[in-house]
């Protein structure tokens, strides 16, 4: 492990990982208006389903579709989604570069994801990802999803790792309150869809924006 440049207040970089490392826009829109059509014979609006990201999929099933039994919602979108989700993700440019280099400069790594533990495993396979973590945590590891604080705070104590230490970057509005409820500083990434300008601009917004993957950089030796 090489030593860190600079005197960084940070030992420890934890990652969101649907749209913020991995581009997963496209196939989670396609899966639910999948179940949209199968369920009510018609889509939704798009902009319907950015509003979700970043939620647990079965809370937003019970939500959205009141009328209809959750699991059977579930078992239909994550069929659909399971089935050409490896195919059609890909990494956000740059984010390989950057998860390699903290590594490289002795941070702590973490994931903190509403996905499950399966597609999650898959997607940091194919861009063998997995080297660049030392601690994943699903939503199988946790009993209460963001934006509550327990599924960063499992992660932190896997790592060893005190909040004022660490830096949590994200792309919705769950992963920033998700950081500041657990103490922690955070970041939003600049790719995307899911935050409205007035949420950024408001008093919990994050403490940091990035616009490309390497920004992240500056802001650790900062």
């Amino acid at each position: 492990m090489t030593e860190k440049k600079g005197k960084s207040k940070f030992d420890t970089v934890i990652f969101d990982f649907d749209g913020t490392i991995m581009d997963t826009n496209n196939i989670i829109i396609d899966s639910w208006q999948h179940t949209f059509r199968t369920i009510e014979g018609r889509e939704r609006p798009v902009e319907e389903i950015i509003g979700t990201f970043g939620e647990p999929l079965g809370e937003t099933m019970a939500r959205l579709l009141p009328g209809h039994e959750t699991q059977v919602a579930l078992d239909i979108y994550r069929s659909y989604h399971r089935d050409s989700f490896k195919e059609r993700i890909t990494i956000f440019p740059g984010m390989m570069e950057v998860l390699s280099e903290i590594k490289k400069r002795g941070y702590k790594t973490g994931l903190v994801t509403s996905r499950l533990a399966v597609t999650t495993a898959q997607g940091l396979s194919k861009y063998d990802l997995w080297q660049y973590f030392d601690a994943v945590v699903t939503m199988e590891d946790c009993k209460k999803h963001k934006p509550d604080p327990e599924p960063l705070e499992i992660t932190l104590k896997k790592l060893c790792s005190k909040p004022e230490k660490s830096i949590m970057l994200g792309d919705t509005m769950h992963d920033i309150t998700c950081a500041k409820n657990a103490g922690v500083e955070s970041v939003l990434v600049g790719w995307a869809i899911a935050v409205k300008k007035d949420e950024i601009k408001s008093g919990n917004g994050p403490d940091h924006i990035i616009e490309k993957a390497d920004d992240l950089l500056e802001i650790l030796e900062g």
